[in-house]
C-alpha cells in the first residue's frame, strides 16, 4: 500500500520535539509514502507561523526537503478540483481534499487525526 501524508503526519515526522514523532517516524519504516501541493504547503504555512513552530520559511523548506529525501517520498499533483471533494462541515475541507485525492489515486491518506471520517483515511496509532 502507499500512503499520502496528511499535514499532521509531516508536522510529527518532521519536527522532533513533536509529540507523536517518535511513532510516526516508527510507522514510516518500510512504507512507501507521497506528498501533495496540499500538505506540502500545509506544512510550510503551520511551521512558519510564529504562534506554532516558528520557523523561517528557509528552513521550513529544508527540513520538508530533507524529510522527503530520507523517506524517498513521491510527488502527486493535487489533480482534484476542490468542488469535486464534498466535505461536511468548513473544518473537514482539507483532510476531506486529502483523503478524495488520496482515493483518486488509489492510496490511503495517512493521518493522525481520529475524528477524520473517510474510506480513504489510516489513522497511525
Amino acid at each position: 500500500m502507499k500512503y499520502l501524508l496528511d499535514v499532521n503526519v509531516l508536522i510529527a515526522g518532521i519536527i522532533a520535539t513533536h509529540p507523536h514523532h517518535a511513532k510516526v517516524e516508527a510507522w514510516l519504516e518500510d512504507k512507501s509514502v507521497l506528498v501533495c501541493p496540499l500538505s506540502e504547503l500545509g506544512f510550510l504555512r503551520i511551521s512558519t507561523n510564529p504562534k506554532a513552530l516558528g520557523f523561517t520559511m528557509r528552513d521550513a523548506r529544508q527540513l520538508l526537503e530533507n524529510f522527503i529525501g530520507i523517506n524517498k517520498a513521491k510527488r502527486i499533483p493535487a489533480d482534484l478540483n476542490a468542488l469535486d471533494s464534498h466535505p461536511k462541515k468548513s473544518e473537514d475541507v482539507t483532510d476531506h481534499y486529502l483523503g478524495d485525492l488520496a482515493a483518486r489515486h488509489n492510496l490511503k491518506l495517512a493521518t493522525l487525526d481520529s475524528d477524520l471520517s473517510h474510506a480513504a483515511a489510516e489513522l497511525i496509532s
